[in-house]
């Protein structure tokens, strides 16, 4: 139990991390997503080869997990272009809007009434990113670009809620990686005439660091974390995640020193933002045990 509790962490640190090497490499965003889908689905495709898992699928399921493929692309491609246009804290601190959206569109899709204490909790988020933006107006591009990243981190793991009764999580993550990749090579070039990139074959240093995405901090931690779901219940999983946001932060206190460019009001916002997250898992701990009894 011990070992999955770390490795549990270790993918949540590596999750954390994800950010701090978006800032690292220096290409445009759509084009580090781009390679990171690439490298990834490739990695995948041979590791399910030689452990014989490989499994064809229906064209009609293999165009479900394209589609939710394609917003985790399109996910990634604001993640990262937020982190760009603001910085790690900021971009990391936006994806607290997630609660907020969930909250709504969740119960749309899967019919089931709103519950307006996740609302209440969303909204006390968002309080917070408001403050964030008017205290950084320089950062404005760079937030839009994070609201729209969580707007859509709130999708895709409700679709991929029907897909995983259906398939392994390792061939759902192979479709989409591979979904996402097929969708980036039709929509980059019209994204790069928005936003324009400066070049397009990795650097060494970019390489590198690209591999460490793919393989370490996407591939690896997603082993981790299915090990970790061996032992732990996938509830324990989902709570823990809630710490990457704070992770990317301290990482990016520490290598980048952004703290040096972050007045009260950051954390102010930041401090509300924490709150909501607190209180969500607080009342989500207590419906779990009010379960049980």
């Amino acid at each position: 139990m011990k070992k999955a509790f770390l490795q549990l962490h270790v993918a949540v640190v590596l999750a954390g991390f994800t950010a701090i090497l978006g800032k690292l490499i220096n290409l445009n965003e759509g084009i580090l997503v781009w390679y990171r889908m690439l490298f990834s689905a490739i990695t995948l495709a041979i590791i399910l080869l030689l452990r014989k898992e490989l499994i064809r699928i229906s064209f009609l399921n293999t165009m479900k997990l394209f589609g939710v493929g394609t917003l985790i692309a399109l996910h990634w491609v604001s993640f990262y272009g937020s982190i760009k246009y603001a910085n790690v804290s900021v971009s990391v601190t936006c994806l607290s809007a997630i609660g907020f959206f969930t909250s709504f569109i969740e119960p749309v899709i899967m019919k089931r009434r709103i519950d307006y204490t996740e609302v209440l909790l969303g909204m006390l988020a968002i309080a917070g990113i408001y403050l964030i933006f008017n205290f950084y107006p320089e950062y404005k591009t760079g937030i839009i670009f994070g609201i729209i990243s969580a707007l859509l981190a709130c999708l895709f793991p409700i679709f991929n809620k029907t897909l995983l009764k259906e398939f392994s999580p390792k061939i759902v993550t192979l479709y989409e990686m591979s979904g996402g990749f097929i969708a980036l090579c039709l929509i980059i070039p019209f994204y790069l005439q928005f936003f324009p990139a400066r070049y397009f074959v990795p650097t060494s240093t970019d390489l590198f660091w690209l591999l460490i995405l793919s393989w370490i901090c996407t591939v690896f931690a997603f082993i981790l974390s299915l090990n970790a779901l061996k032992y732990i219940s996938a509830f324990t999983v989902n709570l823990t995640y809630n710490f990457e946001p704070i992770y990317s932060i301290i990482l990016a206190f520490i290598i980048f020193k952004e703290n040096k460019f972050l007045g009260p009001g950051f954390y102010f916002g930041f401090g509300l933002i924490l709150l909501a997250i607190s209180l969500q898992m607080a009342r989500v701990w207590r419906e779990r045990k009010l379960q049980k009894n």
